[in-house]
């Protein structure tokens, strides 16, 4: 009897933990990266970036902007206009250097 009652409270933790996490990850909000990009977001980055690299497309990952924060990765849609405005900042002083 007391094991169950231990289980169902265990239960219980894991699923309201599971509910909060879903509830404050929103599906617009900038996704981090695991392995690769399986979705992008179209949200805004706001974290300074760092760098960034591209992701090609090779199911099940999707074509993306990796944009590197201190806080980690995170997968942007590359046909965002700010996204590439962010781009454009990183390469133009690359290529202006080695010209």
């Amino acid at each position: 009897m007391e094991t169950q009652r231990i289980l169902m409270r265990s239960l219980a933790v894991v699923f309201i933990a599971s509910v909060i996490w879903t509830i404050t990850v929103s599906a617009d909000a900038p996704q981090k990266v695991s392995t690769c990009c399986k979705a992008v977001s179209k949200a805004k980055l706001t974290d300074p970036i760092i760098g960034f690299r591209k992701q090609k497309q090779s199911l099940p990952c999707v074509m993306a902007i990796v944009f590197e924060t201190e806080r980690g990765e995170f997968c942007c849609d590359p046909r965002q206009q700010w996204v590439k405005e962010k781009v454009m900042q990183f390469i133009a002083p690359q290529q202006t250097s080695t010209a």
